[in-house]
């Protein structure tokens, strides 16, 4: 599989004027499948002349309209679903089951923005005397710019097409170069469908001169980042210079407590499919495992049978149930954080290596033993790596849970009500789920508390972070 990945503008595929361009790599083969292009400076100055009229054009299309259309985008997606899936499978890593889903995933989103579209209303109220009428007004903000991820590359981005473009704004976004074809895959869809050309765009090349030059352009009214800490400080930073309002989806490493009351081995057959999915690399995650210490030798014991016997390989072959790590940055990083706490006396039960030398395979891995200095304690893990942390204090484990700066997501694994309550209350997280590993369907809104995020994405407040309001005072 061998193919260009081209910027989108203007409803024209094309390379970037330079002809500069970079290798795509298949992380289970270590080869290039493709190569993608790169932007200049002149050619995101045409980006964002073409959405500033992209904007009037689209917010022009009645909001029934754009409803419509982004639903029948939702349709082209599920039509083309099983070449896309080779695409992302390609470019990402996952197996194609897990592909499937998020596309499926995604066309659920843009479904969702293209209903929520049409439910958009202002208020009237009558004024304090018998002569005053008020409206409330509501506005698209205008330009988005949009920065998302490889992990999940189709899904995080299509949670900000839907929302953007319902409310009615004009949207240029820049995926991670490592996979192009997922979001190209989304604008072209919509394009299908009938939406303005002008409105979207997907940009790819540099992501530090592409974010310097969108967020500190006047054109740009909202930036929206899915991506680490660190990264999202940054683009805030740039867009506070200029007072634009930002949505950032930042990093995770959720606590998972598991009380001594539940069957262990259940609960591990549970978190083994949420911790191995897309290899752990995924926000959401659940990353510190706290066992109570009744129940966790017996836990531990069955997540190191899970990890042994996990089918690892090819996301192609129908048999694989965890593909590679995404890229040499993250198999690198994995090996370190597990080295590390290794080195400090951690116990690996299974896993903790390297598999093969062709693509970028890590085995999942089961860590008992772990001192509380380890790294993958404090830094976000992101693959597929299990600490077990044993507990009896509860107030101690809570303490501990929410010690980090980290806020997206936690779990509690509990059969008493009230316990569930009292962790529940404790916890400092934006997600939480009991007896349960979350997805995060569009019907609902995610966003994480602390450093791990500003406003939510999807609910019936997708729209909300694209819009702005309006007081007008009628006597």
């Amino acid at each position: 599989m061998t193919s260009e990945f081209r910027i989108l503008l203007d409803g024209v595929d094309r390379e970037g004027s330079t002809g500069e361009s970079e290798d795509v790599i298949n992380p289970a083969t270590g080869e290039s499948i493709g190569r993608v292009a790169c932007v200049s400076a002149a050619d995101l100055d045409e980006a964002l002349a073409v959405a500033a009229r992209g904007f009037r054009e689209w917010n022009a299309v009645p909001p029934w309209q754009r409803g419509a259309i982004l639903k029948r985008a939702a349709d082209v997606l599920r039509a083309d679903i099983d070449n896309v899936a080779r695409t992302m499978t390609c470019e990402q890593g996952k197996p194609l089951a897990e592909a499937r889903e998020e596309i499926e995933r995604s066309a659920d989103f843009l479904e969702w923005g293209g209903e929520q579209a049409r439910r958009i209303s202002g208020r009237i109220m009558r004024g304090r005397d018998s002569g005053n009428r008020i409206e409330i007004e509501v506005h698209p903000v205008g330009v988005v710019a949009a920065f998302t991820p490889w992990n999940f590359p189709m899904a995080l981005a299509a949670k900000k097409f839907a929302g953007a473009l319902g409310a009615g704004c004009a949207i240029i976004c820049k995926p991670s170069q490592e996979t192009p074809g997922s979001v190209l895959a989304i604008g072209k869809a919509l394009l299908e469908a009938g939406a303005t050309p002008s409105a979207l765009a997907v940009i790819l090349g540099s992501a530090s001169l592409v974010s310097n030059h969108l967020i500190n352009s006047p054109i740009v009214a909202k930036v929206t980042f899915t991506g680490s800490i660190p990264i999202g400080k940054k683009l805030a930073a740039a867009a506070a210079q200029a007072m634009k309002p930002v949505t950032m989806e930042l990093g995770g490493h959720a606590p998972t407590i598991i009380c001594g009351d539940v069957d262990p081995e259940k609960t591990a057959d549970i978190l083994a499919r949420g911790k191995f999915r897309n290899a752990g690399q995924i926000c959401l995650s659940p990353s510190r495992f706290f066992v109570e210490a009744n129940i966790v030798d017996r836990f531990a014991a069955r997540m190191a049978e899970h990890a042994k016997a996990w089918r690892v390989g090819d996301g192609m072959d129908p048999n694989t149930q965890m593909g590679p790590l995404a890229n040499a940055r993250r198999l690198d990083a994995v090996s370190e954080l597990v080295e590390d706490a290794r080195s400090r006396g951690a116990t690996v039960l299974a896993g903790g290596r390297r598999i093969g030398t062709r693509g970028y395979f890590y085995a999942p891995t089961v860590l008992t033993d772990v001192p509380d200095d380890a790294s993958i304690l404090r830094e976000e893990p992101f693959g597929p790596v299990v600490p077990i942390l044993p507990f009896t204090s509860e107030n101690s484990m809570l303490e501990r849970a929410n010690s980090l700066e980290f806020g997206l997501a936690s779990y509690v694994f509990s059969n008493d009500p009230s316990r569930q309550r009292k962790i529940l209350d404790a916890l400092q997280f934006g997600i939480t789920g009991i007896n349960d590993v979350v997805t995060h369907p569009p019907e609902v809104p995610l966003g994480g508390w602390k450093e791990s995020g500003i406003g939510t994405e999807g609910g019936i407040e997708i729209l909300e972070p694209y819009q702005k309001s309006r007081y007008v005072s009628f006597r």
